[in-house]
């Protein structure tokens, strides 16, 4: 059995815990947190697991290396602490750790990642003997594995788009909705998230990432954002209130040229409330979706919808995140130490997984 450590008990770390607990071959050995109020807590209950597992969470990070873990799966996040998550993440590779995360954007396409990222981390690796992977949804499996697989199905491709299309009131993370998307701002607010170059710099690894396994050459890379006001107050179930007149829909590419032409696409489609933009992409139900479109001969389009926690989609999207981080620790133990990415690390089956309705995970 592996040992692993979650590091995160947030939207993305309660998914985690619950994940490494499934999997056959891993043993949660330790639940790091930051706030003093979980302390203690068993990592089941914090994790609306229904059942402890007798890991209690922790704060004293020394120790939980000290005990030299095989594997963190680290869920703090790096939206608004990229530095810290990066200090955080070298700290374990140095410890010796596998550590996988959806905290550090520039490793999406380990050959274009800045060097001012990539080089603490193959010192890490270096010193200690760890490795990493990073991946997400979107970033993440949406870009990556799910077209480049949709793509092998057909017999010539024109064009591939990668679409996220969600309602964002479901997503409970205040400081992303409003602070970097800019939900309920005034649209003279400048999101950081939708600044110039910041759109490449989260999606751009996997427009390259895509190219390369494509063969193709990309001539640019290039942006566009478009941004919709509130036609009238609403009130959300999570996110709670936003005012008419402020921004209440988004939507942006990160594009990839090819031949003068964008042929790899990411888009995103954000709103707060249905009624905004009532004219761009809706998901099949409302709520939130990834499709990946195949331009081409035949045109394929696959449309995935997932749901967790009391049928929460963008819960359902961070569950499938960790499906994919959690379900490479084992293969990335058994690699040579090292700096890995989605054209390296297999999608596989659920070995072992398979069982009655709610047997380990609920």
């Amino acid at each position: 059995m592996i040992s692993t450590v979650v590091w995160g008990t947030g939207n993305v770390g309660r998914a985690a815990v619950r994940a490494v607990a499934a999997h056959p071959a891993l043993t949660l050995t330790a639940v790091v947190v930051h706030s003093p109020g979980k302390v203690g807590r068993d990592a089941g209950e914090l994790c609306g697991l229904g059942r402890d597992l007798g890991v209690a969470a922790t704060t004293d990070l020394d120790a939980v290396l000290a005990a030299r873990p095989r594997a963190v799966v680290y869920a703090a996040s790096g939206d608004v602490r990229p530095d810290d998550a990066l200090a955080d993440v070298t700290r374990a590779l140095r410890a010796g750790c596998v550590v996988v995360t959806p905290s550090l954007y520039g490793f999406h396409d380990k050959l274009s990642t800045p060097a001012e990222l990539r080089d603490p981390v193959l010192a890490a690796i270096a010193d200690g003997g760890g490795s990493l992977f990073v991946s997400g949804v979107d970033p993440g499996w949406a870009n990556d594995v799910l077209p480049l697989l949709v793509s092998g199905l057909g017999a010539a491709v024109d064009a591939i788009r990668c679409q996220e299309i969600f309602d964002y009131s479901t997503y409970d993370q205040e400081d992303a909705v409003r602070g970097l998307i800019g939900m309920g701002h005034p649209l003279d607010y400048a999101p950081p998230m939708l600044a110039p170059s910041v759109p490449t710099m989260v999606w751009g690894g996997q427009i390259r990432l895509m190219a390369r396994a494509l063969g193709a050459e990309l001539d640019d890379i290039r942006e566009t954002v478009d941004r919709r006001a509130l036609t009238a107050t609403v009130d959300t179930r999570t996110m709670g209130h936003f005012e008419a007149g402020t921004q209440g829909a988004v939507r942006f590419e990160v594009q990839g040229v090819v031949a003068g032409e964008p042929r790899i696409v990411i888009e995103h489609i954000t709103r707060i409330h249905a009624s905004c933009a009532p004219e761009w992409p809706a998901p099949p139900d409302g709520d939130g979706a990834h499709r990946v479109v195949i331009e081409g001969r035949p045109r394929i389009e696959v449309t995935i919808e997932a749901s967790d926690e009391g049928d929460n989609r963008s819960a359902g999207g961070n569950a499938t995140a960790v499906g994919r981080l959690v379900g490479a620790v084992d293969w990335l133990a058994a690699a040579e130490p090292g700096l890995y990415d989605a054209l390296d690390v297999p999608l596989r089956p659920a070995v072992g997984a398979l069982g009655p309705p709610g047997r380990t995970i609920s």
